[in-house]
Order: C-alpha cells, then sequence, then structure tokens
C-alpha cells in the first residue's frame, strides 16, 4: 500500500545576508555557493526526513529578508509549525531586528514554534552566545548556531525544526 507523506511547512527568516539561502541549499543540496543573488519574495525547497520513526516531507520557506518585502511575506506564514530566526553572529544589527521578525510571524501563527539561529560561526569561533541566548530564552526558543559555509550545525538546525513541527 502506497502510504502517503505528510507535509510539513518550515519558514526560515530574518535579515537578508544572514545566509537564509545558504543554509537551506547547504541543507537539501549538499552545497555552499559564496555570491549568491538576494531572493526575490519567498523561494522554498523540500525535503523527506525521518524523525522519531515518522518520514515527513519539509517545506522548507525561504523569506526574503529586505524590508520592502514585509507585505508579501505576513501572508506566507499561514500553515507554517515552526519558524528559524536567522542572525549574522557578524553583524549584532541582525540579531536586535529577530524581535521584529518575531513579531511580524506570530501576528499571523499565534502558536508558532521559533527556533534561534547565529549563523556564519566558521567566521568568528569564540562567538559569545549569551546576548543571542537571552533572546532565545525570552521567546521560550532553543538557540544553536550554523555555519553555512562549512555544514556545521546545519543538519541539526533543520532536524531539531522538524522534531518541533510535530511536537504536539
Amino acid at each position: 500500500m502506497n502510504k502517503t507523506v505528510p507535509l510539513v511547512k518550515i519558514v526560515v527568516a530574518g535579515d537578508g545576508n544572514v545566509g537564509k539561502t545558504s543554509l537551506i541549499r547547504q541543507y537539501c543540496e549538499g552545497r555552499f555557493e559564496q555570491s549568491r543573488v538576494a531572493t526575490i519574495g519567498v523561494d522554498f525547497q523540500t525535503k523527506t526526513v525521518e524523525i522519531k520513526g515518522h518520514i515527513i516531507k519539509l517545506s522548507i520557506w525561504d523569506m526574503a529578508g529586505q524590508i520592502h518585502f514585509q507585505s508579501v511575506r505576513t501572508g506566507l506564514y499561514r500553515g507554517s509549525r515552526t519558524a528559524a530566526l536567522v542572525h549574522d553572529i557578524t553583524n549584532p544589527e541582525s540579531l536586535t531586528h529577530l524581535q521584529g521578525w518575531y513579531e511580524e510571524i506570530i501576528a499571523v501563527v499565534p502558536n508558532q514554534r521559533f527556533l534561534v539561529v547565529g549563523n556564519k560561526i566558521d567566521l568568528q569561533p569564540n562567538y559569545d552566545t549569551s546576548e543571542a541566548k537571552r533572546f532565545a530564552a525570552s521567546i521560550k526558543a532553543p538557540y544553536l548556531t550554523t555555519s553555512a559555509s562549512t555544514g556545521q550545525g546545519v543538519q541539526k538546525m533543520f532536524l531539531g525544526m522538524a522534531y518541533l513541527a510535530l511536537k504536539k
């Protein structure tokens, strides 16, 4: 009997140039591109994963980070089960902006589950995570660091999102 694999929508959000597209490409395609064109509106990829004995297909939505896409983004959050709020650890302003991203998403999906991600850890290996962890704790979200370039923490990020999406 052919069993249907459930589709679970997850969102990757944060300022432009924090590495959202690179994280998704690293996870789905196992590759990293140094130079990228900014995402226009939204892009998405899918990947089938196994979590706690369940096979699910992740529909990973890559939200454009530029402010002028905000009106387009808001409707695209509907139906998502988890959101990663990504900041660039070499750009402190991108961490400060995560509160706005959180508010933008929670206005559309009030019971959203979040994961806070500090990307580009390869560029600053001794990064002090305390401020980012404080923000994550304030929204009751786990925090982890990644490097889209080396792949460090990338699988953990997406499997963590899948796990959060399946939690009741």
